[in-house]
């Protein structure tokens, strides 16, 4: 069952955690001067132009949406939601303490080449705050954007700009574990003869069928789960005209939107106080962000009805040859018809033609028991602890070893007993819930 075209204009392919405020959420990063860093001699583009850094506030970044876009499109490893449609949509919202690192080329005229969103956080009781990259509850990925043509000149950068203010770490939750962003980060890390921490490893649902398109779902359900999601699929088009179709203009999103939205609201995801509409500043943020994309033809929600009457709905965002399945509510009265699995298994289908597309992020949990039996790749994150250390004269880091292995130690001891809270709170809910 293939996405088909719904709305006027609609189904073309698209061409393309913690949310905790420090006690210094309100203070801005101390100013420091730009840092001046040569460029990498082996960098294709722009070989021998100088970079420099600085801080701004994320919430003024608007002036640079075109500068910024521009670096989206160059970036080594796409992250939709460090795109200026996303990230200031969100900003109001789950970011108004971040500032962003901004790494420039001197060329004429320069370049917007580095971003890295980051924001202080007291993690560790009275010790001081730590530079941590940002993520939040509706943006699960943390890859700064770096201009592929000199990524690993521009970490540099960044790392000796960070090393001037004496921090001793930065923190960069959820990134990829292996591939490009790891090999840059190792290359930097490298030359400056400084080291990395890996926290929190796992791996999801990842979407990246390669040269193996055709007969992707073939390949990735048992005989025995085709045989009975078709059956279901059966069973629900007695009842009526199904049919599945996706938005991509911009009016059809924001009216898919809407939809979407309130089908969220009225689950499990409404009842517990998680859904967009139930928080109306969390509403504008998501109704700005995938607008904003929308115009750019990075967003579209495919939708699964029957006879008119939505019964699932997926939000999927796009940056570059990167996609994201970001969102999916469904109707819980026709639960037995799996009308979630349904939509995804089409949705499955149009990803895996579309070759414009390398891969697709589920955004979903570790061992999500829906996304991982039909998507079969996995994408390795890590929440990855920095050395930022300085360089000495040779160029190598020098100083802060001891106090990176301080912020190691502290950043272990922080997860075992956030952990330890989890496993005593989750034995306490068994323990209520056996009681007659």
């Amino acid at each position: 069952m293939k996405i088909v075209a719904g709305r006027p204009g609609d189904m073309a392919p698209s061409p393309a955690r913690d949310n905790r405020r420090s006690r210094d959420a309100n203070a801005p990063l101390v100013p420091a001067p730009s840092i001046v860093s040569p460029q990498a001699p082996d960098d294709a583009d722009g070989a021998g132009t100088a970079l420099h850094a600085e801080w701004r506030p994320l919430s003024r970044l608007g002036g640079l949406a075109a500068a910024w876009r521009a670096l989206a499109a160059r970036a080594l490893a796409p992250n939709v939601f460090y795109t200026p449609e996303f990230a200031l949509a969100a900003a109001p919202v789950f970011g108004p303490d971040v500032q962003v690192l901004l790494v420039w080329s001197d060329e004429v005229p320069r370049r917007l080449v580095g971003l890295f969103p980051l924001r202080l956080e007291r993690r560790y009781g009275p010790w001081p705050p730590l530079l941590v990259g940002w993520t939040h509850p509706y943006a699960p990925l943390g890859i700064p954007l770096v201009d592929r043509a000199r990524a690993v000149a521009v970490v540099g950068a960044a790392l000796d700009f960070l090393s001037e203010r004496d921090a001793p770490a930065l923190l960069l939750p959820l990134v990829p574990a292996r591939g490009a962003w790891a090999e840059v980060l190792a290359a930097a890390l490298a030359d400056r003869g400084a080291r990395a921490a890996r926290f929190g490893a796992h791996q999801r649902a990842l979407l990246a069928p390669g040269e193996r398109r055709d007969g992707y779902l073939l390949r990735a359900l048992a005989p025995r789960k085709r045989k009975e999601l078709k059956r279901q699929a059966r069973r629900l088009a007695e009842q009526g005209a199904l049919t599945v179709t996706q938005a991509t203009t911009p009016a059809a999103v924001a009216a898919a939107l809407a939809a979407f939205m309130a089908l969220e609201k009225r689950g499990w995801k409404g009842r517990a106080g998680g859904a967009a509409a139930t928080q109306e500043t969390v509403a504008a943020f998501v109704r700005r962000a995938v607008g904003g994309l929308a115009e750019h033809g990075e967003a579209g929600i495919a939708e699964l009805a029957i006879a008119g009457r939505l019964l699932a709905s997926g939000v999927v965002l796009r940056s570059g040859d990167h996609a994201w399945f970001w969102k999916i509510a469904y109707d819980e009265s026709a639960a037995r018809f799996s009308p979630g699995v349904q939509l995804t298994l089409a949705l499955t289908e149009t990803l895996a033609a579309d070759v414009t597309l390398a891969q697709a992020d589920s955004c979903a949990t570790a061992g999500h028991p829906m996304i991982d039996g039909i998507w079969r790749e996995r994408l390795a994150l890590a929440d990855c602890l920095v050395d930022v250390g300085r360089r000495d004269g040779s160029g190598k880091a020098r100083a802060g070893e001891a106090g990176f292995a301080l912020v190691c130690r502290l950043e272990a001891a922080r997860r075992a007993a956030v952990g330890a809270v989890r496993r005593m709170r989750a034995a306490w809910r068994r323990g209520r819930s056996a009681r007659p």
